[in-house]
């Protein structure tokens, strides 16, 4: 069974970058798809980020050209870079593949 460790939150002032990272504990290379997703206070969870097995990649609207899925092959991780943060993408970050979820990692951005 899959287990995902996330890392990388932390406090940032708007406009700054995090990269937060997702350890997967098999190779991931046999995970049809990726993703990150997020959740506020008082909000649904949401889709941020995802990549497939083939290298699709998917972005909420609200993240497009800011943030950046990748993966290392080497590494079994998955990483989200977020660059030109904003207050409102204040969440906890959770990585996902299938139904199974890492433990999720705090992103809180301070205007």
């Amino acid at each position: 069974q899959v287990q995902l460790v996330e890392s990388g939150g932390g406090l940032v002032q708007a406009g700054g970058s995090l990269r937060l990272s997702c350890a997967a504990s098999v190779n991931i290379f046999s995970i049809a798809a990726l993703g990150w997703n997020r959740q506020a206070p008082g909000k649904q969870r949401e889709l941020v980020a995802s990549i497939t097995i083939g290298g699709t990649t998917v972005y909420a609207d609200s993240v497009k050209g800011r943030f950046t899925i990748s993966r290392d092959y080497a590494k079994n991780t998955v990483y989200l870079q977020m660059n030109s943060l904003k207050p409102e993408d204040t969440a906890v970050y959770y990585c996902n593949a299938g139904h199974t979820w890492g433990q999720g990692t705090q992103v809180t951005v301070s205007s």
